[in-house]
């Protein structure tokens, strides 16, 4: 067995170099995070063993600097390097200027990151290699218009894609040529600021698709191995959003075949370290080569959970020499296993990212819940109280859940989502909760469109049944009840106040009245439903300080999410997010007589969706645009955002200048 490292530098941040630290531990070696003027407080900072300054907040001053990585290694002694994922991980001038100083390289080698980080390069060697690929135009498209006449040779929808992109950067689908020339500006700008490269290529979009990926793992010594598939077809902007292993539509012969597949790639670029190719996967399971990612992915615990294999230790053991200890005939799939990517952004205003502090942070197990039916693991780079910036990728934590078989891996996820508690920042938690509990999801049938045609107007909320809508009622008047009874003792009333019947009258989001009786017994509340006569047997729990009620409504255990509106509660659970406002009898009756509050007319600014840079405007004032017309560009956390004109209009004043920096609604333009 080769001597490990006794130190590692993790150049990167957030929740991988949290994981990539915990491996380190278990194999006994000591830790490195290098950190910017942003992150001196972050998590992977205080875990380490050593820290050390690298630069201002700005990823191009700190995370990107080779210079500075390195010098971090020298002032240490730190001997190898993991990358992570992003940042400098693909990049083989990284890797060479490493190698140069004697420090390894915890990863693929220079040749293998060069050709498969080039898609261009990588579909060729798919080519050769027998890898099945996707049809389409691999030579560079040196401006739009060529990529029109590209385009129209393949026929509609294409693909335009940055030959250095990843992680749905730089990646535009077009369905016409006005949407070509669109797009290939996008992705050209995109591509242009994430990876200092503007060169793109065109291959024919596969309608239905599945995005389907192989795990493979190569040592220094001739041993290739795959590792299963993970299915990563629920995504929104190419950006991966829920990801689960194994696949519920692959069988046997297919997942083999792309298994082999995958190996054969991995071998003609003498591949070393963990490494994912990924496929793109038709109706009829016939599957094409998209890419090779030659680093560890954001979704690699899903695999962990199925295989027992640490990814992560293989990757340093590896680096250090090993020889893996298994072979193919050894790898076993157990149990299903889901993941889903927590970000900081607001699905209610087409998922725009959010920023801010943590104040409040509550992962599923912190206040000692456990799933019976299913392990959970939480791979996270924040506290309470950590700041998320504009600077960063919007990825709060990774929530995973492994069992048995997939219904109890789907039916655990939900309940983690349901006890996972972030304030201070906008979260999709919502929005996971519903595609997980979604009939489709449930029943495997997928594609790369799911979100696009099952939230078509974006998500506002999963559809309350009215069955739900009751039960939150009724709770809502426990709620209220437990609040009364409390703030009743404290001021010195006899403890028999709450005891017996109280009626609460409950005001739901239509400002409509439901009557509800609770009873006080023992260890719970009876609820009676004045409108339908319906009893509810409720028993709530709910800890200090914790806005998290975990209750069972007649034998069925359900975790609600609790907010203080005041005067009203906002309820949150699976997906669905409902305010109720409840009150004494004789305060409805006087709450009758209030008058309803009208919003602002704000139809005449263009307002920032979102806190960002304004990277550009194309109007200026009294100029008089069209509906759909381009006004400005705001750009938050890698990603630019074009804001189009509504309705058509004159501009009137212009609030905010190119190079500004924008709070979420702050006025940009105003319209005569």
């Amino acid at each position: 067995m080769a001597k490990l490292f006794d130190k590692v530098l993790i150049a990167n941040r957030g929740e991988i170099a949290c994981r990539i630290i915990r491996s380190c531990r278990d194999l006994g070696i000591g830790t490195v995070a290098v950190y910017s003027e942003a992150d001196v407080d972050a998590k992977h900072v205080a875990q380490a063993d050593e820290a050390v300054s690298i630069g201002p907040a700005p990823s191009t001053e700190s995370y990107l600097v080779i210079s500075n990585i390195i010098d971090a290694c020298r002032r240490t002694g730190a001997q190898a390097v993991h990358p992570g994922f992003g940042f400098l991980s693909e990049n083989p001038s990284f890797v060479e200027a490493l190698e140069k100083e004697g420090l390894v390289f915890i990863g693929p080698p220079t040749k293998a990151i060069a050709a498969m980080g080039d898609k261009i390069t990588s579909k060729k060697l798919a080519d050769d290699a027998d890898v099945n690929t996707v049809p389409g135009h691999i030579n560079l498209i040196p401006d739009a218009k060529e990529a029109k006449r590209v385009a129209g040779e393949i026929g509609y929808p294409v693909m335009i894609k940055a030959t250095a992109g990843g992680g749905g950067k730089g990646m535009r689908v077009a369905w016409n040529a006005q949407e070509v020339e669109e797009g290939f500006r996008a992705a050209q700008s995109e591509a242009r600021s994430s990876f200092a490269d503007e060169r793109v290529f065109i291959e024919k979009f596969i309608e239905e698709p599945r995005h389907i990926e192989i795990q493979v793992l190569a040592d220094g010594h001739g041993n290739v191995v795959y590792l299963g598939e993970r299915e990563c077809s629920i995504q929104r902007r190419h950006q991966k959003v829920v990801e689960e292993a194994p696949s519920p539509f692959l069988d046997e012969a297919t997942r083999k075949a792309m298994g082999e597949q995958a190996v054969a790639l991995a071998r003609a670029v003498d591949y070393r370290s963990a490494g994912t190719v990924e496929f793109i996967v038709d109706k009829d399971r016939n599957f094409y080569f998209l890419e090779m990612n030659t680093r560890i992915q954001v979704e690699h615990p899903v695999t962990e959970m199925i295989t027992g294999k640490d990814l992560v230790a293989w990757m340093i053991r590896i680096a250090a020499g090993e020889a893996l200890d298994f072979a193919q005939d050894d790898v076993r799939l157990d149990g299903w296993s889901l993941e889903t990517r927590i970000y900081a952004e607001d699905p209610a205003r087409g998922f725009l990212p959010s920023i801010g502090r943590l104040v409040r942070y509550q992962e599923p197990g912190d206040a000692g819940w456990s799933d019976e039916d299913a392990s959970v693991r939480v791979d996270s780079g924040v506290v309470e109280g950590s700041e998320i910036t504009m600077h960063y990728d919007p990825m709060v934590a990774k929530l995973v859940t492994h069992a048995p078989d997939r219904d109890r891996a789907i039916d655990a996820m939900g309940r983690a989502l349901d006890r996972f508690l972030i304030r201070g920042i906008n979260h999709n938690i919502p929005f996971l909760a519903a595609v997980v509990s979604h009939k489709r999801f449930r029943e495997g049938r997928l594609t790369t469109n799911f979100i696009a045609e099952e939230f078509p107007d974006g998500f506002h909320g999963r559809k309350l049944d009215s069955a739900l809508r009751s039960d939150l009622m009724a709770l809502a008047s426990v709620i209220q009840h437990r609040r009364a009874r409390r703030e009743a003792l404290a001021s010195g009333m006899p403890s028999e106040t709450y005891a017996g019947r109280t009626e609460w009258v409950v005001v739901d989001e239509d400002r409509e009245e439901h009557p509800f009786s609770v009873i006080s017994e023992e260890g719970m509340f009876r609820v009676v439903d004045g409108d339908s006569g319906d009893v509810r047997e409720i028993v709530v729990e709910a800890p200090a300080g914790s806005s998290i009620f975990h209750c069972t409504v007649d034998s069925q255990e359900r975790a609600v999410q609790v907010d203080r509106r005041r005067p009203a509660f906002r309820m949150t659970t699976g997906g669905v997010s409902f305010e109720v406002l409840v009150l004494s009898p004789r305060a409805a009756e006087l709450a009758r007589h209030m008058p309803v509050k009208e919003p602002p007319d704000l139809s005449k600014f263009l307002l920032s969706p979102m806190p960002g840079l304004l990277v550009s405007l194309a109007v200026s004032e009294g100029q008089e645009v069209k509906a759909g017309e381009e006004l400005a560009v705001v750009e938050a956390m890698k990603m630019e955002n074009l804001l189009r004109a509504e309705k058509d209009g004159t501009v009137q004043a212009i609030h905010a200048q190119p190079g500004a920096s924008l709070a979420v609604d702050q006025a940009i333009l105003e319209f005569e």
